[in-house]
């Protein structure tokens, strides 16, 4: 299969690239623990061009996506944003997204944006609902016409605001606003993936070279995009949940809080019920205190050998110096400073669990 190609691809200087979603992307430049550290301590640049763009105008697009996505985007004024979780009929998560409510002199009304590789089926799915409840609205999977830049770290927004005029104090978490970076007219919004200070950056394609080049700071790859989102304690689309390998509801995966039950959506009569009778198994952070690493799959006990869950994402983190995983189990058991043992090539080790995030930001 023909991997897509981002609009920075021959780009980049020597990356050590990988599939992701369908798309041939880069792991890491210099190394993970560098570029890590780059974005914890000053700032760091990622083309997250991967992530789909599909925008929603027209007469009924507040109530299409409104019905789609488990937040309520009436309460979004343009300009405004929210994180929600997009679930089939029983409440299982398809996949999350940010949706943007574009500011006024944008010509969409809506903007979300679906993971890596979900762009076509998500526009599948808005145009196909559309269709049967008869709503009139316009569908367009843009995510080919968009670059996409997050520029994180706590030296970020001085860096930005060296290449653009907007205000960026003015842009609050989870805000969106359109102007020009480094000549180019983009989209500029308070969002990002990493816990630190930042902005995400979308712009026509064709300008992408002139953006990533502007922005002068540490390139970064997807491999310290996930270790910094694990120490966060954030969710990744085909870890956390799938809907046919880890079919998981917001509740059993932490984000609740994303599900507005007063609002009509698809699933919501399941998640109501959930919701009222409590889960099962819920996600929780775990923390290696023997030698190792956890891993995807890897099986989790009690110190009984008992088996409670299994890891969903593992990694050494580089902030901590220790090894952190995420894991469904029991809720019983999900009280920090849980003793339990992660199974690792068939041997017990020693762990604990932990509230997320594992650090403070």
């Amino acid at each position: 299969m023909t991997l897509r190609q981002p609009p920075l691809s021959g780009v980049y200087e020597d990356p050590t690239l990988t599939d992701f979603g369908g798309w041939e992307m880069p792991v890491e430049f210099d190394s993970i623990r560098t570029e890590h550290a780059a974005v914890r301590e000053a700032a760091g640049k990622f083309d997250v061009s991967h992530m789909g763009q599909v925008a929603v105008s027209g007469p009924d697009a507040r109530q299409l996506t409104q019905r789609l996505t488990t937040n309520d985007i009436a309460t979004l004024a343009p300009g405004e944003a929210q994180y929600a979780a997009i679930t089939d009929a029983d409440g299982v998560m398809l996949d999350d997204t940010v949706v943007y409510r574009l500011p006024a002199d944008e010509t969409n009304d809506y903007l979300f944006v679906p993971n890596a590789g979900h762009d076509g089926e998500m526009t599948e799915r808005w145009a196909s609902h559309r269709d049967e409840w008869g709503l009139t609205a316009s569908v367009t999977n843009r995510t080919e016409e968009y670059a996409m830049v997050a520029l994180q770290g706590p030296a970020a927004p001085d860096l930005l605001a060296a290449e653009t005029a907007l205000e960026l104090g003015d842009i609050g978490r989870f805000e969106v606003a359109s102007g020009t970076v480094a000549g180019m007219s983009s989209l500029v919004a308070n969002t990002g993936y990493t816990g630190e200070a930042g902005f995400e950056i979308l712009c026509p394609a064709a300008d992408a070279a002139t953006l990533w080049q502007a922005l002068d700071c540490q390139p970064c790859g997807l491999g310290a995009r996930d270790t910094l989102r694990l120490e966060m304690g954030y969710l990744l689309s085909g870890q956390e949940f799938h809907p046919a390998d880890e079919p998981r509801t917001p509740y059993e995966a932490g984000i609740g809080w994303t599900v507005a039950l007063d609002t009509e959506f698809v699933g919501r009569d399941a998640l109501a019920a959930q919701e009222r009778e409590g889960v099962e198994k819920r996600l929780v952070g775990v923390e290696l205190l023997d030698r190792g690493v956890p891993r995807h799959g890897y099986e989790v006990t009690d110190t009984q050998g008992t088996p409670l869950g299994h890891v969903t994402s593992g990694t050494m983190s580089p902030t901590l110096e220790a090894p952190i995983a995420l894991a469904y189990l029991p809720v019983a058991v999900t009280d920090p400073d849980t003793p339990v043992r992660v199974v690792i090539r068939g041997e017990p080790k020693e762990a604990r669990t932990r509230a997320t995030p594992f650090i403070d930001r």
